[in-house]
């Protein structure tokens, strides 16, 4: 990670811990945030408790997708790799669903390239990617494995 990478995660991460997370996972949970948000779920790996953190709706078919802003330090790709059983809460028309699966960190994807294929694939995920982008101090492809329905 470069100094200035090092610097953003430094400043960015404490406002959306503290500042933009609450206010987005607010704004999903009540169904007030556009479909092209969800809620990961993941198990706190220290403590076992389950942490729900607002990601950009990556679902594609049977495959969730998110490009995690800060990479492997992010807590809750660092909570996958203690435990890749998660669920996604994502919008299914008017209401919101619970879907669970198995995640998996690709260090080897691109993750640029990935979210022009994800900006692609459905409305307002281009303007996610660009934020993501802007935030990021360290991108990194997170793919989930949905169970069947």
């Amino acid at each position: 990670m470069t100094m200035n990478a090092a610097l953003k995660h430094r400043i960015v991460r404490p406002f959306q811990n503290r500042v933009v997370n609450p206010l987005a996972k607010w704004a999903i949970e009540k169904g007030y945030a556009p479909a092209s948000y969800a809620l990961l779920e993941t198990t706190g790996r220290k403590s076992g408790v389950a942490r729900q953190t607002p990601v950009g709706n990556g679902l594609v078919g049977e495959q969730f997708w998110i490009v995690a802003e800060h990479g492997a330090r992010a807590a809750y790709v660092r909570n996958i790799a203690a435990d890749p059983r998660v669920r996604v809460r994502i919008r299914d028309g008017r209401r919101q669903v619970w879907r669970s699966g198995i995640a998996t960190a690709l260090p080897d994807d691109d993750p640029r390239e990935r979210q022009r294929w994800l900006g692609e694939s459905g409305p307002g995920r281009a303007s996610n990617a660009r934020a993501v982008r802007m935030f990021g101090s360290d991108l990194l492809t997170v793919r989930i494995d949905l169970d069947p329905q």
